[in-house]
């Protein structure tokens, strides 16, 4: 009995009971449609096992499954491979464009889907931008196809690999190296037999993210079906649940075959980490520091180059557009105006109200989205808690599903008339907005931190425990200044991804209660384009620039804060000797 009170045991079973709650409960609410559809409206029906197999009879249903796979595959393939090579390079070269490699990553980690997905049509369609004003006709045919929604998805997610191996390439051990030079290998073999294998959980990770996100995007691909036919699985389910008669038990099964799928990949992860032993950390690890280079203008200009495609592109078709009077008279003088930028900037505007609300829940889900993603770490990696495989399989689901669906299971869950004299019926109140927020930035971080723990050596912990460390000084003092940047990475990604969460707010926002997403895809809605875009640049530059600000902050007195402690250890050695001397 003492072992379960102990603060393992503890940390396993809170964390386990707040996955249930926020992920597992509105889940299930929703795969229960598939066999009880009328469930919640006091129908308790059994409605047989036979539609489970209708995805294989169905063509729309067996395409979207088949058209998933692929782009999820795809995209997990390049954009790991592009985000990984992008990353190395940062960390190991210095170069002058290196800080907007990271701008680019953090932006294009936090604009919505959709919105990207709005640049590159307005860029590449048969009137876009490219036709106008390049008269370049053949990108619409490179584009408007599979691989050429492959190719935009990796430019969209590979910002997750980019940030999970930057994170894992903070620390150097030397000794590997140098015991592997010593042995007469080269600087090139030395880096691809010793260092990049030490980097495999940080790729799984973020091949992991990657895949996750884009199996449940539904921005993206929803918006380039206008005008490029593309079925996927959280498309389908959208149409399941907006076209009479609404078909939860559709929205059940696909969910269903998603949710499978995400359990695949999990153990596919889990078993390959389980194969090697990654903790590499020691006494002699030492930050990474950038070096110079005699290629670093080469560097500089092929980042140059990726940033132009990767951002200029869908973000620079926006930017044209929120200056366009409208878009059907092509790009002229006169048809630039500011009059998009002089609206977004009234004090009774729309846009500026959602952008205070996404911030101020945007805010409260990243912090508790990083306390929790840091114990579910803690959890999976540094203890044996019997429920381990639940609690992994929980902190990713919500990745993997559509927010759409999770939106519904909420309004199942936290609609009921028995909360109300509890004070829990959250529908319609903002706090329901925080809780599924929260859903969606425990995945994120929780893959930063396990990527980020799988570095760190038991032993470090347990030679504290036997000098008498507290678990709480254990935390304190040893992992979190050891994993400072991944769990400062965790919380301004969830920050950014939450501020413009499209799906959750259009399914769970309350009534004059406005959100920045609802606000720009309503805009898009009425055909007020200009004012979308307008509304989409300022916002995120504005969250783009918050997040770097507070990064550099935060870091800033973390290192003022070490050479304090640095100072002071110094200062008291030198007294101590001076004391012998005497």
């Amino acid at each position: 009995m003492h072992r379960y009170l102990s603060p393992n045991s503890i940390s396993g079973w809170i964390v386990t009971i707040v996955l249930t709650i926020l992920i597992l409960v509105p889940l299930m609410a929703v795969l229960m449609q598939i066999f009880f559809p009328g469930l919640f409206f006091g129908d308790n029906q059994f409605a047989g096992w036979e539609i489970l197999f209708q995805i294989f009879e169905r063509k729309l249903w067996s395409v979207s499954l088949i058209n998933s796979l692929t782009l999820a595959t795809g995209t997990a393939i390049l954009g790991t491979i592009l985000g990984g090579a992008l990353a190395i390079l940062r960390s190991s070269r210095s170069f002058k464009t290196a800080v907007a490699l990271d701008f680019a990553a953090w932006a294009l980690l936090i604009l919505p889907s959709f919105i990207l997905a709005q640049g590159w049509i307005l860029f590449a369609s048969g009137k876009g931008i490219a036709n106008q004003l390049f008269s370049v006709t053949w990108i619409t045919d490179l584009v408007f196809q599979p691989f050429g929604l492959i190719m935009i998805m990796t430019l969209c997610k590979f910002s997750y690999t980019y940030l999970a191996v930057t994170a894992a390439l903070e620390w150097n051990v030397k000794r590997y190296g140098e015991a592997a030079r010593l042995c007469g290998a080269s600087n090139w073999t030395t880096f691809w037999t010793i260092h990049t294998p030490l980097l495999i959980p940080a790729f799984l990770s973020g091949a992991a993210l990657i895949f996750m996100d884009t199996i449940g995007d539904f921005g993206l691909p929803a918006s380039l079906a206008a005008v490029y036919s593309f079925p996927t699985l959280p498309y389908s389910i959208y149409t399941a649940l907006y076209t009479a008669p609404i078909r939860f038990d559709m929205a059940g099964v696909l969910s269903l075959y998603l949710v499978g799928i995400i359990f695949i990949a999990m153990l596919f992860q889990m078993w390959v980490l389980k194969k090697g032993k990654f903790d590499f950390m020691n006494e002699r690890a030492e930050r990474q520091v950038a070096k110079k280079s005699r290629y670093s203008f080469l560097y500089t200009l092929v980042n140059i180059g990726f940033l132009l495609i990767a951002l200029g592109i869908p973000i620079g078709s926006n930017l044209l557009v929120s200056f366009m009077k409208t878009i059907g008279n092509g790009i002229s003088i006169g048809n630039f105006t500011l009059e998009h930028y002089r609206i977004l900037f009234q004090l009774d505007s729309t846009m500026l109200e959602g952008l205070s609300n996404s911030l101020l829940i945007a805010g409260i889900a990243a912090v508790i989205g990083m306390i929790i993603g840091f114990f579910i770490g803690y959890v999976l990696i540094f203890t044996n808690f019997r429920l381990s495989p639940l609690v992994d399989s929980l902190s990713i689901i919500s990745l993997a599903v559509p927010g759409v669906v999770l939106g519904i299971g909420y309004i199942f869950v936290w609609n009921q008339p028995w909360l109300e004299p509890l004070g829990l019926q959250l529908y319609g109140t903002p706090w329901i907005l925080i809780l599924a927020s929260v859903a969606g930035a425990i995945p994120i971080a929780a893959r930063l931190m396990i990527s980020s723990m799988t570095k760190i050596p038991q032993s470090l912990l347990s030679a504290a425990a036997l000098q008498g460390a507290s678990f709480k000084e254990r935390i304190l003092t040893i992992l979190i200044p050891l994993i400072r940047a991944s769990l400062l990475t965790a919380g301004l990604t969830a920050f950014g991804t939450s501020v413009f969460d499209l799906a959750v707010s259009t399914i769970l926002f309350p009534p004059g209660f406005m959100t920045l997403p609802v606000a720009i895809n309503q805009a898009f809605d009425d055909l007020e384009y200009g004012y979308a875009t307008a509304a989409t640049i300022f916002s995120g530059t504005f969250v783009v620039l918050v997040i770097m600000g507070l990064r550099w902050m935060i870091e800033k007195w973390f290192n003022r804060k070490q050479t304090s402690k640095g100072e002071m250890k110094e200062h008291v050695i030198t007294g101590s000797e001076h004391i012998e001397e005497l």
